[in-house]
């Protein structure tokens, strides 16, 4: 059965999104089928693009041309310098693309950076982000982000909170949903039956028994008890700080972490161009590159689109195994 092709978003036209497209239709119009939703008078123009009707037109596109499915923006695309006039079409965008995913029309939205603060100035955006506006987009109610590279794939349990409020927001219930999140994620598009996760504990050496903090002990460990009763493949908690050396991470499918830095900077380390952002608990594939809007390199033609590219190849073999697995 063919794959549908990936709906790539505009993002914010003042940022490194459309450029990046350009070049990462470039890398991979030989080895699979993406579309750009976006303004055509927006594109940096230098690589050439062909307007199409529909999704189903690009696989015959891609090859000569980068497909756009165009959609109006009402401001200028200046680089750098966000116009509040775009934030609704930026806005629009999103949702077209999740409408077309939800429908099969795409296989999978692969997400370009958008900056909150433009779309506030703009509209009434009231989410925090991209991913809370996507889940409210699909009717769920929580999903779970992991960053994941070649390497190595990480979830945090809890994510932009101050360190100091993580340990009263971290609860038994947070855990386990962040677990069997991820554990299905894993097994509807990575193709992995039994996925083997290891946890990483709050504290340092996991707690070392109590001695440096209990919450590991009190919570972490009935969450995972009770899991691994269910027959879930868990090792943890773990101390983080033995987590991510080659053969530690040969041992597991991906690591759950209790916080922001914690997950990201692992990877970051590991894989700092290449890691991509992952959203499990759609009800569609969604990836989208692990860097922002990059206002002040953008329009200079050095942005670096190795995220971008990995992004839409992870879509690409997240959907292809999703395909497989229903």
């Amino acid at each position: 059965m063919t794959l549908a092709p990936i709906a790539l978003t505009s993002g914010e036209p003042a940022g490194v999104g459309l450029e990046l497209a350009e070049k990462a239709w470039e890398a991979l119009r030989k080895e699979l089928v993406f579309f750009l939703i976006a303004d055509p008078a927006h594109l940096p123009g230098h690589v050439p693009h062909e307007v199409i009707q529909g999704p189903s037109e690009a696989a015959d596109v891609m090859p000569r041309a980068l497909p756009i499915l165009a959609h109006p923006f009402f401001g200028e695309a200046t680089a750098g310098q966000p116009d509040p006039n775009n934030a609704e079409s930026v806005v629009d965008v999103i949702s077209r693309a999740v409408d077309l995913a939800m429908t099969g029309a795409a296989s999978a939205v692969c997400t370009a950076p958008i900056n909150k603060k433009a779309l506030k100035d703009g509209t009434d955006f009231p989410w925090p982000g991209h991913t809370e506006f996507l889940a409210y987009l699909a009717g769920v109610d929580r999903v779970v982000m992991m960053l994941a590279c070649d390497q190595l794939r990480v979830v945090p349990t809890t994510i932009h909170i101050a360190l100091k409020d993580v340990p009263s927001t971290l609860t038994a219930a947070l855990l386990r949903e962040t677990i069997e999140i991820t554990r299905n994620g894993l097994q509807d598009y990575f193709g992995l039956q039994e996925p083997r996760l290891a946890v990483a504990g709050l504290n340092p050496h996991a707690g070392e028994g109590g001695a440096m903090g209990l919450e590991d002990a009190d919570l972490i460990v009935p969450v995972l008890n009770d899991l691994v009763a269910q027959g879930y493949d868990l090792s943890g908690p773990l101390p983080a700080d033995t987590m991510f050396h080659a053969a530690a991470r040969a041992r597991y499918d991906a690591a759950i972490c209790m916080y922001h830095d914690q997950a990201l900077i692992p990877i970051k380390t590991l894989d700092f161009d290449k890691g991509v952002n992952v959203t499990l608990g759609l009800p569609f594939v969604r990836t989208s590159p692990d860097h922002g809007t990059a206002f002040d390199i953008a329009g200079k033609g050095i942005a670096n689109p190795s995220s971008t590219i990995e992004a839409l190849r992870l879509a690409a073999k997240m959907a292809s195994a999703h395909q497989t697995t229903t």
